[in-house]
């Protein structure tokens, strides 16, 4: 189809790799369990976003970059990794009543997703090694596959983003009676960002 080997494999992988708890996730969830719906879309705007500019890089040739000069990889491991620790300890460290570390304003929300997708190791782990299996070299018509498997990328990030910010609105609009419990669930939130970050760390 197009270019692409084969495509119904294609949507099901991603399908997976959306459903695989990671920063992404847990930011898209805590945008929305602070600044509503609203907040949760802008967040997945900046996933999406962010999706983008990764895939378009290892069309680019970045995944052949890194490859070659596995230096430049581990650079970008320990810049996502200190990122994901850094926004993890400000949400432990916050006081009962302080600012929400995932500022209200939707732009806000938009750049945190955008920032945490893009520095996600998985995630540029996953464009460099899983993205180009789909691409059939003698088939592949260019720009047009490329754009086709960018775009579907898009549709299926912003269809889960969607579901999984309403899910979470539904949920939190229950848990809001209760501050002490919104209050656990951010240190427990910055708790597993700062141990994605170590993870990324020890792991690289």
């Amino acid at each position: 189809m197009l270019g692409v080997t084969d495509y119904g494999a294609f949507v099901v992988a991603f399908t997976i790799f959306l459903l695989i708890p990671g920063p992404g996730n847990l930011v898209l969830i805590t945008s929305t369990t602070k600044g509503g719906v609203r907040a949760g879309l802008a967040a997945t705007l900046g996933i999406v976003l962010g999706d983008q500019v990764l895939s378009w890089l290892a069309v680019a040739g970045v995944a052949a970059v890194l490859t070659t000069y596995p230096t430049a990889f581990q650079a970008v491991q320990w810049v996502g990794a200190a990122y994901l620790a850094w926004l993890g300890a400000k949400m432990l460290l916050a006081k009962p009543g302080a600012a929400p570390i995932l500022n209200i304003k939707p732009h806000h929300y938009l750049r945190q997703a955008f920032l945490i997708t893009l520095l996600n190791p998985k995630s540029i782990v996953f464009y460099m090694a899983f993205f180009p299996l789909f691409i059939d070299p003698v088939k592949q018509l260019g720009l047009l596959t490329f754009g086709l498997l960018a775009a579907t990328i898009a549709v299926l990030a912003f269809a889960y983003g969607v579901i999984a910010t309403l899910l979470t609105h539904f949920f939190a609009a229950r848990m809001r009676r209760n501050p002490k419990i919104g209050f656990l669930l951010e240190k427990l939130a910055g708790l597993c960002l700062v141990g994605f970050g170590v993870r990324l760390v020890l792991t690289r």
